[in-house]
């Protein structure tokens, strides 16, 4: 699996890049590994369009570590009560300007919490899950960027270092030795691994030029599984998503897996309810434009336009996710 993967991961840029060159230059909406977060593009072919919104599902994760968990240690249960409050402001915001304005105070408060405390798995996967959500989904400057999320990544490794300390070093080690170590994580250790995964996942979107960083895909799939398979864990509808995403990279004939992809996306809005347009959005833009299905494809945007964007703690996800359906609406004629 691991050279497998490590190949068709390497050689997805030109597979997608080149599966509808002929059809009016576009595809589906940014280069291959920008479909991990869509809604940016890097490099000469691939522009930034605007919020990437697989990202907010990290943030959302992330703000109920920064309230409860952090600020209770501090300063009691008042404060705790005000954070939670403030997290669910947040989720519940339908502007995402205010949004982005605004979580830089939150990161300096994680910042502060990790020198406080350096080896708490909690707070470190916080930091990590919240660094790579504000880094892809607010930030324009493609160097700002990759900074941001290069320290996201080193977050989500020390989080799982501190969970763990035979995780540490993870990445350094081989697709066999990695899998192995992954394997043997506990429930109790879901949260890091799942900071650790969206860091990670949030650096190579940032830095799609670096093939060393794309190689690293298919161990990032085994631990998204991972994490499935683990009671508990986080986000399970967005861990879902992630890999939906990663099977629909590529069409079949180049080893994409997009029935695998479909299940995932399937099962992603099964746990949400439906109520996580987001999810939708994306099994539009990654699958249905793969395999060319034009009727799921605006079938799946049309319910998202008119659905109703208030859900409580998907809000800013949702207004987001409207955005971007009408804009892939829009393309659709051009595309297909």
């Amino acid at each position: 699996m691991a050279t497998s993967g490590v190949a068709s991961s390497t050689s997805c840029a030109n597979a997608a890049a080149s599966r509808h060159a002929s059809k009016n230059g576009s595809d589906r909406g940014g280069c291959p590994v920008a479909s991990i977060l869509p809604g940016f593009g890097q490099g000469q072919r691939c522009q930034r369009r605007g919020p990437a919104r697989l990202w907010l599902p990290a943030l959302a994760a992330a703000l109920p570590f920064v309230g409860p968990a952090g600020c209770a240690a501090l300063t009691g249960a008042a404060t705790t009560r005000f954070a939670d409050g403030l997290s669910q402001a947040i989720l519940n915001q339908d502007d995402p300007e205010l949004v982005r304005e605004g979580t830089p105070a939150y990161l300096i408060l994680l910042d502060a919490l990790v020198r406080s405390e350096p080896d708490n798995p909690r707070y470190l996967g916080a930091a990590a899950q919240l660094y790579a959500a504000y880094g892809i989904a607010f930030v324009q400057d493609e160097a700002r960027s990759a900074s941001l999320t290069l320290r996201a990544r080193e977050y989500g490794t020390r989080a799982i270092c501190a969970a763990e300390h035979q995780a540490c070093h993870l990445d350094e080690l081989q697709y066999d030795a990695y899998a192995a170590t992954v394997d043997q994580l506990r429930p109790g250790d879901a949260d890091a691994l799942y900071g650790y995964c969206v860091g990670s996942l949030a650096f190579i979107r940032a830095h799609s030029g670096d093939w060393a960083a794309i190689a690293s895909l298919p161990k990032i799939e085994h631990a998204l599984q991972r994490l499935l398979a683990l009671p508990g864990a986080p986000n399970p509808a967005g861990v879902n998503m992630y890999l939906g995403i990663l099977n629909t990279l590529r069409p079949e004939a180049l080893g994409g897996r997009p029935e695998v992809g479909r299940g995932y996306f399937e099962k992603a809005i099964e746990l949400s309810g439906g109520r996580d347009l987001s999810v939708k959005v994306e099994f539009a833009r990654s699958y249905a434009r793969l395999v060319y299905d034009r009727e799921l494809h605006d079938r799946l945007l049309r319910e998202v336009i008119d659905a109703s964007p208030r859900q409580e703690g998907l809000t800013l996800f949702n207004t987001l996710a409207q955005a971007q359906a009408r804009d892939l609406l829009a393309s659709a004629d051009d595309f297909f």
